[in-house]
């Protein structure tokens, strides 16, 4: 069995304000030192800075590279991870997008643009991640504001997968869907059978959701979709609260899954993560469940 610890976070550019909120401050140091002590595999990146000459001529020791190609150098300058970086956002001075970051390797990428109007620029990249001989499909996700870009952007995203994705083969999505109200969730799960993390780990109701998850993990052995083989199979998203990273209170960053057993979850939070972005980060340990 392959375990994949997997992360995802909104670094808000690697910039944030300090704390009477006068003054910009560039955390990317300490938040690539930060993301390197979570020990985790799979990295799922949002309003990453491919390019900002602005911060370039404001910030000392601003990195010269890409955001993405300095995260995954560990602070010893050990290069650690594969990168796959998607543009989504461009602008006179740079650019900022969506990225893998990867300790396995990263066999193909595709970035598409799922903007809805054109004061919202949002994209999403998915990427295969070879993991020990098994294909693993990785979409990185950041949705719009309103929440009608967010239904159109989800059904962009569904289909891809549905045509893209082969059902046998594991997936993962994660990211910022701002999805604070949970309207896309029962359409997301239902659609193409995967689960979100905190959903698994924690049950509202432990009786009858202990005897739904057991049921779903045996149905997805024999690889069969548990949403396929039952329809309307119960389900209460308890995914966790991340915004503002402070005093985290509304749910908008999610990790779904398909093609594993979570093992555990945590939302990462407190004055030393809020520090480095207005979203906490999540990490989900997964458990690749083997071919039937």
């Amino acid at each position: 069995m392959s375990t994949l610890r997997v992360a995802t976070y909104n670094i808000h550019k690697g910039v944030l304000r300090d704390f009477f909120g006068l003054r910009r401050v560039a955390r990317i140091h300490e938040l690539r030192a930060r993301l390197h002590e979570l020990d985790s595999d799979l990295i799922f990146l949002q309003e990453v800075q491919g390019q900002n000459e602005r911060h370039q001529r404001r910030f000392e020791h601003w990195p010269a590279e890409p955001q993405d190609v300095f995260l995954a150098k560990s602070p010893t300058l050990k290069h650690t991870f594969e990168t796959a970086y998607g543009r989504n956002a461009s602008y006179l001075h740079g650019h900022h997008g969506n990225a893998l970051l990867s300790r396995y390797p990263i066999i193909g990428q595709e970035n598409r643009d799922v903007s809805d109007h054109a004061l919202e620029k949002r994209g999403v990249l998915h990427c295969v991640v070879d993991v020990g001989g098994r294909q693993v499909h990785c979409f990185v996700v950041h949705f719009g504001l309103f929440a009608r870009s967010r239904d159109r952007q989800l059904d962009a995203v569904l289909d891809w997968i549905e045509s893209a994705v082969p059902a046998s083969e594991p997936l993962i999505i994660a990211g910022d869907f701002n999805d604070w109200r949970n309207v896309l969730s029962d359409r997301l799960c239902k659609r193409i059978g995967a689960v979100e993390v905190f959903d698994a780990c924690r049950p509202r109701s432990a009786a009858a959701q202990r005897a739904v998850y057991y049921v779903r993990d045996r149905l997805s052995e024999l690889g069969v979709s548990p949403e396929a083989a039952i329809p309307g199979l119960p389900r209460t998203v308890r995914a966790a609260r991340t915004f503002p990273a402070l005093v985290p209170w509304f749910r908008m960053d999610r990790i779904y899954q398909r093609g594993f057993r979570v093992r555990s979850t945590a939302v990462l939070k407190g004055l030393e993560w809020s520090r480095l972005s207005d979203h906490s980060p999540l990490v989900a340990d997964l458990e690749l469940i083997a071919r039937s």
